[in-house]
């Protein structure tokens, strides 16, 4: 995994784990440690230093790799327009299995769509749909959770569930098996259709001053069949973790 696509993939956790920061105009740079082990088949689970970027204003919002522009910012509903990067992808030369390493390059792309999050005193809806725009896959992805934000002093807990769709084409390009790459690997030829992959994940946040604060990210995502199916998976979920400190200005 190059630098460029492990930085995407923690800023881009970063960002589905908060969606946005409660005050407006406010700049934070900060350092994490990112944590995922690969669903394809003889990867192994990586760890990796990133550097951490965002703002948060009235109209437009940067988070790392993730970034929009506000149709609708209010306490209870923010709807935008949003552009981020999408980090899965396999390079055949990471797995150790002799026939994966023979599978074609599947790339990491740029996803763009709407954004929306609506508040309640009794969790937060949050949602994103989203479609490739560089061309890789051509597929489209949506996500669509409940979280519950809990406060007590300088410690805020967020537990949340969920489950992400992809699309036909997002499933094949990640997860199928063309002919031609079976007849030259030996896995068998595999055509994936669209799926739900549900999720738990956890976020915990402490601020240790009024501008330091520290925090976590976890994510279990369960597979549904299409993923779990295809010949070049061995396991039936995916495991994310985040963990940093951030400094507000």
């Amino acid at each position: 995994m190059t630098k460029f696509k492990f930085l995407a993939v923690a800023v881009l956790a970063a960002a589905t784990a908060n969606t946005a920061f409660a005050d407006e105009g406010i700049w934070s740079l900060g350092a994490a440690a990112y944590i995922q082990n690969s669903p394809y088949k003889g990867t192994n689970t990586e760890t990796r230093p990133a550097p951490m970027v965002g703002y948060e204003g009235k109209n437009f919002y940067l988070r790392g790799f993730n970034g929009g522009y506000y149709l609708w910012n209010d306490k209870t509903d923010k709807l935008s327009i949003a552009a981020w990067y999408s980090p899965l992808h396999f390079r055949p030369k990471d797995s150790g299995d002799h026939q994966m390493r023979r599978l074609d390059y599947r790339k990491s792309t740029m996803m763009a769509g709407l954004n929306y999050a609506h508040y309640t005193q009794y969790g937060y809806l949050r949602t994103w749909l989203g479609g490739d725009v560089l061309g890789e896959s051509n597929g489209v992805t949506w996500d669509l959770a409940w979280l519950y934000r809990y406060t007590n002093g300088r410690l805020t807990i967020t537990p949340g569930i969920g489950a992400t769709w992809n699309s036909e084409n997002q499933n094949q390009y990640y997860y199928g098996v063309r002919r031609s790459e079976s007849s030259r690997s030996g896995i068998r030829h595999y055509n994936a259709d669209s799926d739900w992959n549900p999720y738990v994940e956890l976020s915990v946040n402490y601020n240790l001053t009024d501008n330091w604060s520290i925090y976590g990210m976890g994510r279990y995502i369960r597979f549904g069949d299409e993923v779990k199916d295809s010949p070049m998976v061995d396991r039936s979920w995916m495991g994310m973790l985040l963990t940093g400190v951030n400094y507000r200005f």
